[in-house]
């Protein structure tokens, strides 16, 4: 499985009307309204690169309010449980 996190700029009137029209998109799992330099992020997860193009550059860049997109291909998927346990020092109190 491929994760690709997508920062997308929109036009700010249609936020909430963007972010519902991706996240009906196959293969986004998630879409978030952030704070910060974009306006929303989605996640994208797919089980080979050409499906990427199909996600982001067919669909995502295409939906009526997008403005541009800049995409984050994950390596390694960190859960909170992962990363206490390699964190942890193994100290007892």
């Amino acid at each position: 499985m491929i994760t690709a996190i997508v920062h997308i700029d929109t036009d700010a009137a249609k936020i909430p009307e963007v972010a519902a029209q991706i996240a009906e998109i196959h293969g986004v799992s998630e879409v978030y309204s952030v704070t910060g330099e974009v306006d929303l992020i989605a996640v994208v997860r797919v089980r080979e690169h050409e499906g990427l193009a199909d996600v982001i550059a067919d669909a995502i860049s295409k939906v009526d309010g997008v403005l541009r997109t800049q995409t984050y291909i994950a390596f390694r998927t960190y859960s909170r449980h992962d990363l206490e346990h390699a964190f942890a020092l193994g100290l007892e109190d």
